[in-house]
């Protein structure tokens, strides 16, 4: 793969990593992106066009292949020109694994779980002695760990459904599917198209690992499954995150003394049901990572034998809240609804509406007695206020810490 020519669409982490590893291979690169204010980071020095803000010009004039970030839709202009046209168009992981040198892959997808999952196989392969790199959605960009990595290294992928979109001939030796809810309906036509585009991480794949009762061929997982050692993490659907990565670890050769080593010493991964402190018996938990319904539903169901004080809210994905409603049980003492959907979750559930997330934990904390829960865990995404999930847990970690 050298001397081609390629356009890069979307300049985020993963379209900067994408573009540099392909200037490093040798290829002629383009890189575009719409916004004008753009970080084209250190492209033009490696000798990469970039094109900011105009989507008018001919981008794939001269083009081999489109390489499209995963935050960029697949109407975006120059990704349906190159689809009209008949130019390939690959995600960034379908990049990545073309430039690897030779590396097995246990690729990771779902709509929850994924990052503690990929983590958790990291701590068992760490445990057993051997090498292991962690790559995709939330780690680094598989093409950026393509320059580097030694050939035989095991690479442990966390794959969004984004990223499934346009692989061609990415394939796992281990693929992993926890679950399929709805998320991300925003972006996809419907929840068919998504389950369709997580589905694609089986294909190819030499070992597949699938959710008990999900109707899909492969080696099935669920929370009930006998493990080596109980997982230090809190709550059933962690019980079942555990449960595939000792399936996965095992289909990769993982010992069994190093599996339970690692179940009994992971503590979780930041802003998934986050400890984050314990003020006059009131437990403080940030799980902003929630940012679907099932997610939120989840916690609620691990803290269901404790009083709850939750903060939900945020800005749209288009779901669904009837379900987050009825998971709303009795021990939830009160509801603390913040952000753009405030006021269609307080249309379904009695609560309070604080608006911002300072006010709301304050209000929770000034409800909460010793032994009761304050938990964020919104069910929505975050980006009408912060940035994103974790600018928006970093967030609630410094309010609760600066609790008096």
């Amino acid at each position: 793969m050298a001397g081609e020519r390629a356009l890069v669409v979307g300049l985020g982490v993963t379209g900067r990593a994408a573009a540099l590893a392909l200037a490093a291979r040798g290829w002629t690169v383009r890189a575009a992106d719409r916004r004008p204010d753009a970080d084209a980071g250190r492209l033009a020095e490696a000798g990469v066009e970039v094109l900011l803000g105009n989507e008018e010009e001919d981008l794939l004039q001269d083009v081999d292949v489109v390489v499209k970030s995963p935050g960029v839709p697949g109407e975006a202009p120059p990704v349906a020109a190159a689809r009209a046209r008949g130019v390939p168009v690959w995600s960034e992981l379908e990049l990545g694994w073309r430039l690897l040198p030779g590396n097995p892959i246990v690729g990771v997808t779902g709509t929850k779980g994924k990052t503690t999952t990929v983590r958790l196989l990291g701590a068992m392969f760490d445990a057993a002695g051997r090498e292991a790199v962690l790559a995709g959605n939330e780690h680094t960009p598989l093409s950026e760990v393509a320059l580097s990595v030694e050939a035989g290294t095991w690479i442990v992928c966390e794959v969004s459904s984004f990223a499934l979109e346009d692989v061609h001939d990415f394939s796992c030796e281990v693929a992993v599917l926890l679950n399929v809810e709805p998320d991300h309906l925003d972006r996809h036509a419907d929840f068919e198209a998504y389950r369709a585009a997580k589905l694609r991480i089986l294909e190819r794949a030499n070992t597949r690992i699938v959710p008990r009762g999900s109707r899909l061929e492969g080696m099935e997982f669920g929370a009930d499954d006998p493990l080596p050692a109980e997982p230090l993490l809190p709550g059933r659907h962690n019980r079942e995150n555990a449960a595939a990565a000792t399936a996965a670890a095992r289909s990769a050769g993982i010992d069994e003394g190093a599996i339970a080593d690692a179940l009994r010493s992971f503590a979780g991964v930041p802003h998934r049901l986050e400890a984050v402190r314990e003020l006059r018996g009131v437990r403080f938990v940030n799980d902003s990572k929630a940012t679907n319904v099932a997610a939120a539903v989840r916690a609620l169901e691990t803290y269901a034998g404790e009083p709850v004080h939750v903060i939900l809210g945020g800005s749209s994905k288009g779901e669904d809240f009837a379900p987050l409603a009825a998971a709303v049980r009795p021990n939830v003492r009160s509801v603390h609804l913040i952000g753009d959907e405030a006021g269609r979750l307080g249309e379904l559930i009695e609560s309070d509406v604080d608006e911002t997330l300072d006010r709301a934990v304050a209000h929770a904390a000034s409800l909460a007695a010793a032994g009761d829960v304050v938990l964020l865990s919104p069910a929505c995404a975050s980006y009408d206020q912060f940035r994103n999930f974790e600018e928006r847990g970093d967030a609630f970690r410094r309010i609760v810490e600066a609790l008096p």
